[in-house]
C-alpha cells in the first residue's frame, strides 16, 4: 500500500469536462491553480486518502503502449513536469471523447503532479487524474455588524446572522480517480484506481475507454485469482463431480484460507497436497484451473509470493456457512471432525461437539 505522509502537490490543472453524447462541451483552464498551505493539505487529503488498496493496474494497448493516449500523456508529464498544463488540456479532450454515453455526468477534472510518494519502499513522483461529478448541498452561515460587549465580565457579541444554501465538492468522497506512479514505465506504469460510482457504463468508460488499463499481474493479482478460482471450484464444480457434504466444503475452504495465512509463498504442489489431499480431486481442480484460465484469459503461475492484502480481502468472502432450511445457520471455523451428519425418523441432522459455550 502506498504511503503519502511526505507527499506534496507540485502542480494542479483544473478543467471542466461535459458529456459528449449530449454535446455539453468542455472548458479548459488558462493557467495552473495556485495553492496556499491550507488548500494543499486539504487537497492531499481529498485526492490521496481513498487510495488504500493493493489492487493495481497498468496501461494497455493492442500493439504499442505509445498508442494509449493517457499512457503517452503520463510519459510526457514525467519527462517534463513543466508541461503539465498543456498535457492536461490534451487529457481533458481525451476524457471528453470517452464520455459518449448519455448517463455519464459532466464534472470538474483535475490533473495533479505529486512529489515523494512512497511506493514499494521507493520514493517516486505520481500523476493524479481525478473527476468530481457530484455536488453536495451545504448550509452557509454568515454574520455581519458584529459588536462585542465585555461589561461586567460578559464576553459576548451581537450580530446579524444570515443563512444561505450553496453547492460544492464533498472532500470526503472522491468520485473517480487514478494515481499513476512513475515506476514500471516499460510495462505500462503502475496505476491505482478509485471509482465510487462504479456502476454499469460509468465503470466501463473510466477504466476501459478513458484510461484503458488492465490488472497488473503481481503477487496481489496472483493470490486473488487462485483463491477466487479455488472457491468457485469448491462451491460450484466439486458438488457436480463428487458426493460432498456442506461441512466438507466448508472444511476445504477453511483449510485453503489457513494455508494462505500461514505461508509466505504459494506452491501449487504444496497447496494440492496439504489442502485438497485426494488425488482425484486434485486432478479435477487442475482441469478446472486450466478452464478458468482460458475462460478469463489469465495465467496463474505455479509459484508466487502470497499477498497478505489479497488474502485478507478474499477471506471475507470465504464464508463457511451451512444453511439449514430457514431455522439454523452453522458457521464452520475449525475442526471438521467435531461435526457429524446423519438422518433418523425426525429427519436430517448435524451433531456438533464442543467444550465451552459462550
Amino acid at each position: 500500500m502506498p504511503i503519502f505522509e511526505s507527499s506534496a502537490i507540485a502542480a494542479v490543472a483544473l478543467h471542466r469536462v461535459g458529456n459528449k453524447a449530449t454535446d455539453e462541451g468542455y472548458v479548459l483552464s488558462e493557467k495552473l491553480q495556485s495553492l496556499n498551505d491550507a488548500l494543499q493539505d486539504l487537497l492531499i487529503r481529498y485526492f490521496l486518502s481513498p487510495f488504500k488498496g493493493e489492487d493495481y493496474y497498468c496501461f494497455r494497448a493492442d500493439d504499442d503502449l505509445r498508442l494509449n493516449p493517457v499512457y503517452q500523456s503520463a510519459c510526457d508529464i514525467f519527462d517534463d513536469p513543466e508541461s503539465l498544463l498543456d498535457v492536461s488540456r490534451r487529457l481533458a479532450s481525451t476524457l471528453y471523447d470517452a464520455s459518449m454515453h448519455p448517463n455519464i455526468k459532466g464534472g470538474d477534472f483535475f490533473v495533479v503532479y505529486f512529489k515523494e510518494c512512497l511506493f514499494e519502499g521507493n520514493a517516486v513522483d505520481a500523476i493524479g487524474l481525478f473527476k468530481s461529478e457530484n455536488k453536495e448541498q451545504f448550509l452557509k452561515v454568515m454574520h455581519e455588524d458584529e459588536e462585542w460587549s465585555r461589561e461586567q465580565g460578559n464576553n459576548s457579541a451581537s450580530a446579524k446572522f444570515r443563512m444561505d444554501i450553496d453547492k460544492g465538492i464533498d472532500i470526503n468522497k472522491l468520485d473517480k480517480g487514478a494515481l499513476i506512479f512513475n515506476t514500471g514505465r516499460e510495462n505500462g506504469f503502475v496505476v491505482s484506481v478509485v471509482d465510487s460510482t462504479n456502476r454499469g457504463m460509468d465503470a466501463v468508460y473510466w477504466k476501459d475507454t478513458f484510461l484503458s488499463i488492465c490488472q497488473r499481474q503481481d503477487d496481489y493479482y496472483n493470490t486473488h485469482q487462485v483463491m477466487q478460482a479455488y472457491k468457485k471450484f469448491v462451491t460450484d464444480e466439486l458438488p457436480q463431480q463428487f458426493e460432498i457434504s456442506r461441512a466438507d466444503q466448508a472444511d476445504l475452504l477453511n483449510k485453503s484460507v489457513n494455508f494462505f495465512k500461514q505461508n509466505d509463498n504459494f506452491d501449487m504442489g504444496d497447496f494440492a497436497r496439504d489442502v485438497i489431499g485426494q488425488p482425484e480431486v486434485i486432478e479435477s481442480f487442475q482441469q478446472y484451473r486450466d478452464n478458468y484460465e482460458k475462460d478469463n484469459d489469465i495465467h496463474i503461475p505455479d509459484t508466487f509470493d502470497i499477498s497478505d492484502g489479497a488474502v485478507k480481502k478474499q477471506a471475507r468472502s470465504y464464508k463457511s456457512v451451512i444453511k439449514l432450511d430457514k431455522n439454523f445457520h452453522i458457521y464452520v471455523h475449525g475442526d471438521r471432525k467435531l461435526i457429524e451428519q446423519g438422518e433418523d425418523e425426525k429427519g436430517k441432522y448435524y451433531k456438533v461437539y464442543y467444550n465451552e459455550e459462550s
